[in-house]
């Protein structure tokens, strides 16, 4: 019973969430749109649980970009009022739509001048005909079996607040970095914090060949080491080029015979990108998706090869330590 009353729980929230994707529409989008335009925070309010969930949802917008503040209701009248500005988005959170608290402070933010959004359930209520956007979070029921305790309703608030967070990151173009910059003590943060140097393949375990060598040798090369490329070098050990695995594919498609016994010269990648061995592994992230490439050169000043990075090493599969060095 203990078992089978849980998952009905579960179930009932999942379909509630599932049943918001309907309420998607243009309100939505003038949402986004109105806070991508703002030069001001957003600003959520709520009280109860619609509170907690309005706090959630600002921590949620602040570590992925978007400048945010929870503003309780009892608190702005009494003062806090003065944090907001015409500049600023509002979001008042409810889903009865009337909360008395909420709906006295809503005339005085519309006189203020900012925009106004509401999450609510009562998309005819009085919270609503406050605001110039309205999102529907309502639910047809909660899993309260008495249907009272907010349960499905303030999950379907915060699946609706992470909707737009995540959104906001993509209209925002936030990158890894800044995720990095935000979390600087996050398993992510500390990782991408790191230096180049601290977890790349030196240059005397990482694959490479001269330039005239057959590609017979590049294969050893890439097969031993197993990292998806082999680094050209001229005779003074300077980076003329990278093999991967997609250049071989590319000779492959090309039909092109006797790839053993070619020069890497024919088949390399010239003046690939590098970066150096102090560079921020969030710099190497960024280009590395930008340039959609898996494999990095790391070179000194004067272009000779230092070592090779790879993304799984950036991403935390392969085995590194923070004190400099691999395990």
């Amino acid at each position: 019973m203990i078992i089978e009353k849980a998952k009905e729980v579960l179930k009932i929230e999942a379909d509630s969430i599932l049943k918001l994707t309907q309420n998607i529409n243009e309100s939505f989008e003038a949402l986004v749109n109105t806070i991508c335009s703002s030069t001001g925070r957003v600003v959520i309010s709520g009280i109860g649980k619609s509170g907690l969930i309005g706090k959630k949802i600002v921590a949620t917008l602040i570590s992925t970009g978007t400048n945010s503040m929870f503003l309780h209701p009892v608190e702005a009248v009494h003062g806090d009022l003065g944090m907001v500005s015409k500049d600023d988005v509002f979001i008042a959170i409810s889903n009865s739509g009337e909360t008395q608290e909420l709906n006295q402070l809503l005339p005085v933010i519309k006189d203020i001048g900012c925009k106004l959004a509401g999450f609510t359930g009562k998309i005819d209520s009085t919270m609503a005909k406050f605001c110039d956007i309205i999102i529907n979070t309502g639910v047809e029921k909660e899993a309260c079996p008495f249907n009272m305790a907010p349960t499905s309703s303030t999950t379907a608030q915060l699946a609706m607040g992470d909707a737009l967070a995540v959104v906001l990151i993509t209209m925002k173009k936030f990158k890894k970095s800044d995720f990095m910059k935000s979390h600087p003590g996050g398993m992510l943060g500390q990782r991408l914090s790191c230096r180049v140097g601290e977890i790349m393949f030196k240059a005397s375990t990482a694959p490479w060949v001269l330039a005239g060598s057959s590609m017979g040798s590049a294969l050893e090369q890439m097969d031993k080491f197993k990292l998806g490329a082999v680094i050209v070098l001229d005779k003074e050990k300077k980076l003329k080029g990278i093999i991967t695995d997609g250049d071989i594919r590319h000779c492959i498609s090309k039909n092109q015979s006797h790839l053993n016994t070619q020069s890497v010269d024919t088949v390399m990648s010239e003046n690939p990108r590098t970066l150096t061995a102090q560079s921020f592994l969030y710099d190497a992230l960024n280009l590395m998706e930008k340039y959609q490439i898996t494999v990095l050169p790391i070179v000194d000043n004067h272009n000779r090869l230092d070592g090779l990075l790879h993304l799984h090493d950036i991403l935390g599969k392969g085995s590194f330590q923070f004190n400099g060095g691999r395990q």
